[in-house]
C-alpha cells in the first residue's frame, strides 16, 4: 500500500541552474519515503495569460497545469525574489489558475529562497490567499542569501536552513493530513 503524498511543486524560477531547484532536490531527498515530488519548471513554456481563453478555451499546456494541482495531495511554490516581486513566469501562471478553484484550500508551502526575498515572499502569500490556498505561517518559508548556503556540488550547508526545512516539511505534511 502505498500512502505517500503527491506533492505538484512550481519553481518561479526560469534558470537552469536554480538555487531553488536545488532546494526542492534537498526537499525530495528529505521526504523519498514519505511525499511523490511532482516538479514542475516549465514556466517559460507557457503562453501570457489571456483572460479571453481562460474559461471557455484554455491553452493544453494550461489544461495540463491545472489538471497536476488538482490531483496533488498538496503544492509547494519555490520561487527567487525578482525586482522585489515574484517572477513574471509564475504570476503568469497563477493567473491562469485564478478563474478555477484549483488553489482553494489545496494545503499549501511557499518559499521564496533568494538574496533578499522579503517583499516577494509577502506577494506570494498575498497572492495565494486571494486565491484561497490553505497555507500556515509554518508553511511559509523565506530563506534569504540562498545562493551562499549550498556548496559547489549543490549539497545544503547550512544548518540553520536544514532546520528550517525539517520544520517547514513536518508543517506541510500535517497540513496534507487534515485534508
Amino acid at each position: 500500500m502505498n500512502d505517500k503524498k503527491n506533492i505538484f511543486v512550481i519553481i518561479g524560477s526560469a534558470s537552469s541552474n536554480s538555487a531553488n531547484l536545488k532546494l526542492v532536490e534537498e526537499i525530495a531527498r528529505l521526504t523519498a519515503n514519505e511525499l511523490n515530488l511532482r516538479v514542475y519548471d516549465e514556466l517559460k513554456s507557457l503562453p501570457h495569460f489571456d483572460p479571453e481563453l481562460s474559461t471557455d478555451n484554455p491553452p493544453k499546456q494550461i489544461v495540463e497545469l491545472r489538471n497536476e494541482i488538482e490531483k496533488s495531495d498538496g503544492l509547494i511554490i519555490c520561487t527567487p525574489e525578482y525586482v522585489f516581486s515574484i517572477p513574471s513566469g509564475l504570476k503568469n501562471a497563477i493567473e491562469w489558475c485564478i478563474s478555477t478553484t484549483i488553489f482553494s484550500d489545496k494545503p499549501s508551502g511557499l518559499i521564496t529562497a533568494s538574496a533578499s526575498g522579503q517583499k516577494g515572499h509577502e506577494e506570494l502569500q498575498l497572492i495565494m490567499k486571494t486565491a484561497m490556498a490553505k497555507f500556515t505561517d509554518e508553511t511559509c518559508l523565506l530563506i534569504q542569501g540562498i545562493k551562499g548556503k549550498f556548496d559547489e556540488q549543490g549539497n545544503l550547508i547550512d544548518n540553520e536552513t536544514k532546520k528550517q526545512l525539517d520544520k517547514f516539511i513536518d508543517a506541510l505534511m500535517k497540513l496534507t493530513d487534515e485534508k
